[in-house]
């Protein structure tokens, strides 16, 4: 059938089992807005008050439900306003398709309103960047950039089109998707069969091994073997906050995160193993500390779909390429069940003796997370900006199930949550969806609340009030001699009244008393409501590691108290 560019778009949206985009309208983007407002049967669209927003609910949106998310935005600066939330997905590997309009073609290049080359500027932080100047290869550039997309390791494409194009027609024959083949640790000249081998054999010769989860085995959905393997290895699990979810966080083998702001059981017990497992994991700095120090008396075992991660930041003793769910199917399937009951034991003990803990005699953001997990049975989707929120949203909720903690891991995007928890939302409108943010993370996308009440989408915002950066103060206070250079917040913002007056309902927390009638009534409302909560200026979260120390040194409070003493 004869069709416009635009409406090829739509055409191609729906054939991928598109239902809902997240964007903002422009000049160069026109025609494909028209195009949607036929379809909005098929095709919901939801306006969020700026483009960053946007990118931001489309990675939300895929993090939560696995599917490809996808924003819109016009030319200019409507599609540098997407910049960070495509550089936000691209660290975390989240399937996304950006569209972007560009000026007519003849415009191309001569500095015309609104131009700027956004496959360009967009190079380093995607998977693959179209420029479609045909009409004729539109449809097939769509196609291959959700294959692209959501393929091997995922990870956001831009496709940029031009405004000519999106008028001018061609024929278009609807096509299904081709079905996505995993990258199954089939690289050429890789002995896969041989490395399974290997690493089934390093396993059993393993007195004191570790398995370390990270954000692979998440996307790849290898949850349930996860979990069997674990059992089968007889050995403790520790996560990263990609990977948080993958393993139950309320089993008995799990030990908490690793790394930074990680317990001292896992940073301790993978610092004394003898073989460190790393499932989907890449050995950020943030989890790494010091490298020549980090598992230093153990073997590493990295299993990976991602051949590029093997060895890049620590080396490797075995190694295998490919999808995390099929490599571990296939071990799980040769390999007996092993037995370590001292290395175990020394591990609980471990636990026992290292558990998280905070003052509990006023109101905290760990306080109100336990609460937050006890109320929603640890059944809710959780949303996160970047800071000490963050890393306490972390600690301590109880993560069961993958697809349940989001967060901007890789590049540390403050504004990120709010975006991604309307995008959750829409995405999983069965589920608890709970923004955890700090105020100064806040104020970054505050806006996106118009989002939410322009749709009644019934989202929980909870923001952790100490009226200052908290993260940032916190190493200004342990590093930087307390010279507290632009982290102090104490101004006249009113986040209730922002939130009443963007259309939302407000509740203000001052006491741990009022924590938990708030999360019930926020939830009972079934609007979207924000939950204000007001604790102390200076407190810390602990465990800490310093950056670039190994990270068998972490402390506590108790710790500093003592060294201060």
């Amino acid at each position: 059938m004869l069709l416009t560019g635009a409406e090829i778009v739509v055409e191609c949206l729906k054939e991928q089992g598109v239902d809902t985009v997240f964007g903002y309208p422009g000049g160069t983007i026109l025609n494909v807005y028209d195009a949607l407002y036929k379809h909005s049967e098929e095709i919901t669209h939801i306006l969020t008050s700026h483009e960053q927003g946007a990118a931001h609910a489309a990675d939300g949106y895929a993090r939560s439900t696995g599917k490809v998310g996808v924003c819109m935005a016009t030319s200019g600066p409507g599609a540098t306003n997407l910049v960070t939330g495509i550089a936000t997905a691209y660290m975390d590997s989240v399937p996304m398709v950006a569209i972007t309009c560009n000026v007519n073609l003849p415009l191309l290049g001569k500095d015309s309103f609104q131009e700027v080359d956004i496959a360009g500027v967009t190079m380093p932080i995607t998977k693959h960047g179209y420029i479609v100047k045909d009409v004729n290869i539109l449809a097939d550039t769509i196609r291959k950039a959700f294959a692209i997309a959501k393929s091997g390791r995922p990870g956001p494409v831009l496709v940029d089109i031009t405004k000519d194009v999106t008028a001018n027609q061609c024929e278009y024959e609807k096509k299904e998707p081709a079905a996505i083949q995993m990258t199954r640790a089939l690289l050429k000249g890789k002995d896969i069969d041989g490395d399974i081998e290997k690493a089934v054999a390093l396993i059993k010769e393993a007195k004191r091994p570790y398995i370390y989860v990270g954000g692979g085995a998440v996307i790849s959905g290898a949850s349930e073997e996860v979990r069997e393997f674990a059992m089968k290895a007889g050995a403790p699990v520790c996560d990263t906050l990609m990977g948080k979810g993958a393993y139950d966080g309320r089993d008995a083998l799990y030990t908490g995160m690793i790394g930074m702001h990680g317990t001292k059981t896992s940073n301790f017990g993978v610092s004394e193993c003898d073989l460190l497992i790393a499932l989907g994991a890449r050995f950020s700095d943030r989890v790494v500390g010091n490298p020549k120090k980090f598992a230093e008396k153990a073997k590493v075992l990295h299993i990976d779909i991602d051949a590029a991660e093997i060895d890049k930041n620590i080396r490797t003793d075995v190694s295998v390429v490919g999808d995390l769910k099929e490599v571990l199917g296939r071990i799980n399937a040769v390999l007996d069940k092993q037995e370590h009951p001292e290395w175990i034991s020394h591990i609980m003990e471990l636990k026992e003796k290292y558990p998280l803990n905070y003052d509990d005699s006023v109101l905290s953001c760990p306080y109100i997370m336990e609460e937050l997990d006890r109320i929603t049975k640890g059944e809710a989707v959780i949303t996160t900006d970047v800071g000490q929120h963050q890393m306490w949203a972390a600690q301590y909720y109880k993560y069961s199930k993958p697809r349940t903690f989001l967060s901007s891991g890789g590049l540390g995007t403050m504004g990120y949550g709010l975006g991604a928890c309307i995008g959750a939302k829409a995405g999983n409108p069965d589920k608890i969806c709970v923004n955890i943010a700090g105020d100064g993370c806040f104020r970054m996308n505050m806006n996106e609340l118009a989002t939410a009440s322009r749709y009644n989408i019934p989202i929980i915002q909870i923001v952790i009030n100490n009226h200052v950066l908290g993260m940032v103060r916190q190493w200004q206070t342990l590093f930087y001699g307390k010279r507290y250079s632009q982290t102090v917040l104490q101004d006249k913002v009113d986040f209730c009244k922002v939130a009443e007056g963007l259309g939302c309902e407000a509740i203000r927390v001052t006491t741990k008393e009022e924590v938990a009638p708030a999360i019930e009534k926020a939830i009972a409302m079934k609007v979207p409501v924000l939950l204000d909560c007001i604790i102390p200026e200076d407190d810390k979260v602990f465990p800490m590691v310093p950056a670039g120390a190994p990270i068998s040194d972490a402390f506590d409070a108790q710790d500093l108290a003592k060294k201060e003493a």
